[in-house]
Order: structure tokens, then sequence, then C-alpha cells
């Protein structure tokens, strides 16, 4: 292998896996399993998170100004939104696919409304898993759905919406974009000492050594195992878990 023929150690750690879930409500502080109520749809193919600036060239027109000068640049907007295709057509499903629109309880009629209201916005996140054991979560703020309603169905197949949530500055926020990010390393992460012989030390597993005190003034630190390491009895490995 070559010198520069290599990836981070950490590379599988920061990677986000699965499809994630939407929802309604999320505390990146103290995360924990969503509650069903606030899953807001299955979904097919995954999810698209899109966070996209929007740049002006003040010096485009200027006689002498290079394309692109970078202390001419000027930052319009951020355009930002969420992709999915829904397997939702409860009668809250097919109203947020509308965006503006009102549904009657009594009869399960939902019908788009000519204006637009304060209230057909609102707050979406979309929280992912990564390998360590942590998150990757997306809040979409003041969201609404602009693409409308289109529901496609196939012959034994399920039928499927596809929509696109985006998010919204307040009047009340004017500074505030209308997407945050947060990463969160592994919730509870534990050590297992493991029961190894030479012949059983293979790096499909990865292991770990042990150092420190192990106080809570100074906890143990563990160091992962390089993958060419060799075997070595009079040390303690460990293999790491998440919960």
């Amino acid at each position: 292998m070559g010198m520069f023929t290599v990836i981070p150690q950490d590379t599988f750690e920061a990677m986000q896996l699965d499809a994630g879930v939407l929802l309604t409500t999320f505390d990146p502080a103290n995360p924990s399993a969503p509650a069903d109520s606030a899953i807001i749809c299955a979904t097919t193919g995954g999810i698209n998170v899109v966070c996209q600036p929007e740049y002006s060239d003040l010096g485009e027109d200027v006689d002498n100004v290079p394309n692109n000068m970078k202390e001419l640049k000027h930052l319009d907007s951020w355009t930002c939104s969420l992709g999915f295709t829904s397997l939702d057509t409860s009668a809250e499903g097919i109203r947020l696919a509308l965006g503006a629109a009102d549904i009657t309880a009594s009869s399960g009629k939902i019908v788009p409304r000519r204006n637009l209201s304060q209230d057909d916005f609102g707050d979406v996140w979309w929280v992912g898993d990564t390998a360590e054991g942590g998150f990757v979560a997306v809040k979409l703020k003041n969201a609404l759905s602009t693409d409308g309603f289109s529901l496609q169905t196939t012959k034994n197949g399920k039928g499927q919406t596809s929509c696109t949530l985006t998010g919204h500055v307040s009047i009340n926020a004017q500074d505030d974009m209308p997407m945050e990010f947060y990463v969160h390393d592994a919730l509870n992460v534990t050590y297992t000492q493991a029961t190894l012989t030479s012949a059983g030390f293979k790096y499909g597993t990865k292991y770990y050594t042990r150092s420190g005190a192990g106080t809570t003034e100074s906890p143990y630190v563990y160091t992962q195992v390089a993958e060419n390491a060799v075997y070595d009895s009079s040390k303690t490995y460990y293999v790491k878990s998440y919960s």
C-alpha cells in the first residue's frame, strides 16, 4: 500500500448508517428513542437533506475585476430542504404534503386552502444513527411543503407520495437560517474484556488496550490497537460496544 493510500482511522465511527427517521420533536441535548407519536411517516428510498448557499458576484459587471474575487463575493441566502418519498396516506400525511390544507376530522376530508397560514409552518427533524453508536440530527425550521402532493401507485405495490419540505426564515429572527446540524458521539460506550489467544487475535473485531487510573478524577483511556499489531499475551484486550 502506498504512503497516501490511507483513510482516517475514525472513518467507520464517523459513517452515518441507514435511512434515519423524520420526527416532529427531538432534543439533541437529551436524546432518546423516539415515541411513535413523534415519527412523521414511513419512508422509502432514504431522505435527501439539502442546505445550499446562493451567492452573488458583486464584481461580475465591474471592468478589470476577475470573476469570483473573494472580497466581492456576497452570500444572498440559504436554500434548506428535506426531500423524501412517504408511504403514508393518512389524513395528516396528505396534509403535510399539500402544505396549506385543512383536515375535517369527522369525515376524513382534506381540503387545500387558498391562503397560507402561519400554522402551516412547523419544525421537522431528521435523525440518523452513526456507526459508532451516536447520531447525526438535522433540524429544518419553519418547514412547509413546497412541491405539493404527488401520489404514485403501482400494481401489486405500495402507493408512494413525494414530498419536499423547505425551511423558511422568520421575520422575528431574520439572521437565523432555517437549518441546524447536530453531531453526537456514542451515547453509551462499554468496553468488555476479550478472552483471546494468539490464534483468535484477528482484526475482524477492533481491539483496545486500557491505561489510566480508572477513577472518576482520572478515568481509563482506551486506545485502539493498530490493525497490523501482533498479539501480546502480557496485555489485556477489550472490545467496544454501544447501547
